[in-house]
C-alpha cells in the first residue's frame, strides 16, 4: 500500500475541508473532512517523528484553520486556505515526513 505523506494529507485535508464547506454549504461535513485528515496525519507524524513532534504539529494544523479565518478577511478566502495549507505541509514534511 502506498503511504501518503503527512504533509499531503494535512495540506489536503486543509484544502478539502474547506471546499466541502464552501460549495456543499453544510459545513459541519467540511468539519469531517478537516477532522479525518488531521487525525490521519497525527498519527502519521506520531509514527515518523514522536509525540512531541505530532502534538505540535496537529496544535500547527488547528492554529492553520483558525487563522485562516481572519487572515482570509485580508487577503480572500482561498488564498487564505492556500497558504495555510502550504505552512502546515512545510512544516509537516520539515519536522516528520523527511525522516521517514
Amino acid at each position: 500500500m502506498v503511504r501518503i505523506p503527512g504533509a499531503v494529507v494535512a495540506a489536503s485535508g486543509l484544502i478539502g475541508g474547506y471546499g466541502v464547506a464552501r460549495f456543499t454549504k453544510k459545513r459541519p461535513l467540511g468539519g469531517i473532512v478537516l477532522a479525518a485528515a488531521g487525525g490521519v496525519a497525527a498519527r502519521q507524524w506520531q509514527q515518523a517523528a514522536g509525540t512531541k513532534t505530532a502534538a505540535a504539529l496537529s496544535a500547527a494544523y488547528v492554529a492553520g484553520f483558525a487563522g485562516s479565518h481572519p487572515l482570509a478577511k485580508k487577503v480572500g478566502a482561498w488564498p487564505s486556505v492556500l497558504g495555510v495549507s502550504g505552512v502546515v505541509g512545510v512544516a509537516s514534511y520539515l519536522l516528520a515526513d523527511r525522516r521517514s
